[in-house]
């Protein structure tokens, strides 16, 4: 369902999703900050999802321009930032990760390419991991039954630039050019203010995981491109409070997370595309994986 929209006074929305991350958060802010906007305006919102760290005060003191939205608990990924995209006012917004960097031309870079492209409803730009190499999450296939199973079971790695084994990742693709991919990462999810009204908010059913996937299949099937742009990059510190955490319980439960909502995605918007036969396997594959982390990890 779409969002009724007032008319957009700034160029640029930044959301930026916080919990407990006040340190990669603060660098984060610091390149947004540092950003070479050119004549474009910006508007910076921090979700704030309950953090016990400090990262509220920080914010507030260090950059006060920022509009702090301050929840009393953790409402999850989705809906923090459907807070931000309920006020933002730009012509473009953006989702980015607090455990992301942005390059000094990023923004205007990718405003100026969304303006030239009309029929790009999102893109992102290349987001690149600490060690240098693309995070495959920016450039990847809809998660189809054939294109899951490929990636599972290790085909796209042993055939990476094969149209039929590597469609999860897209891996055929040049990543050096411009080009249409399906889905695009949360981490850094460019929008055009007409997505917000004609396809909606991110889907609340999804705490954490999954939510970018749906948006980005909405987006294509209500006919707009989702582009790959990476003549501009961004750092991504990956999985620093998630399925990387320090404490085992926690990758635990976003390990738990990420299959419950990649089931509920399927359900959403490929179980009635399949076979019964086909969707109960893949039940089964997805509720032995969450039985054997739920009882066999601690």
């Amino acid at each position: 369902m779409g969002v009724n929209r007032m008319k957009p006074t700034v160029d640029l929305s930044v959301i930026i999703v916080n919990y407990n991350t006040k340190d990669l958060l603060r660098a984060c802010l610091s390149t947004v900050f540092d950003s070479e906007l050119r004549s474009y305006t910006m508007e910076v919102f921090v979700s704030d999802n309950a953090s016990s760290d400090g990262s509220k005060q920080m914010v507030g003191k260090e950059y006060p321009q920022v509009r702090v939205i301050e929840n009393s608990k953790n409402l999850g990924f989705a809906a923090a930032n459907n807070q931000g995209l309920k006020m933002a006012q730009g012509r473009y917004v953006v989702l980015l990760n607090s455990d992301t960097e942005v390059s000094p031309d990023t923004f205007s870079t990718m405003i100026e390419y969304m303006d030239e492209n009309k029929d790009v409803g999102g893109a992102t730009c290349k987001l690149v991991l600490a060690d240098g190499k693309i995070d495959p999450a920016c450039h990847r296939g809809f998660p189809t039954p054939w294109a899951s199973f490929t990636y599972y079971a290790g085909l796209e790695k042993l055939f990476p630039r094969s149209r039929l084994f590597s469609k999860y990742h897209l891996g055929y693709k040049d990543p050096d050019t411009i080009h249409d991919v399906d889905v695009i990462s949360g981490a850094f999810f460019w929008v055009r203010q007409e997505i917000i009204s004609s396809v909606g908010l991110l889907d609340e059913d999804y705490f954490m995981y999954a939510e970018d996937i749906d948006w980005a299949y909405r987006i294509r099937t209500a006919g707009w491109r989702i582009v790959y742009n990476p003549t501009t990059t961004t750092l991504h510190r990956k999985k620093q409070s998630g399925r990387s955490h320090a404490s085992k319980a926690q990758r635990i439960k976003t390990q738990l997370l990420f299959h419950k909502n990649n089931k509920l995605f399927y359900t959403k918007h490929y179980a009635k595309q399949y076979s019964p036969v086909l969707t109960f396997l893949i039940y089964f594959v997805f509720d032995v994986r969450m039985f054997f982390l739920k009882y066999f990890s601690l």
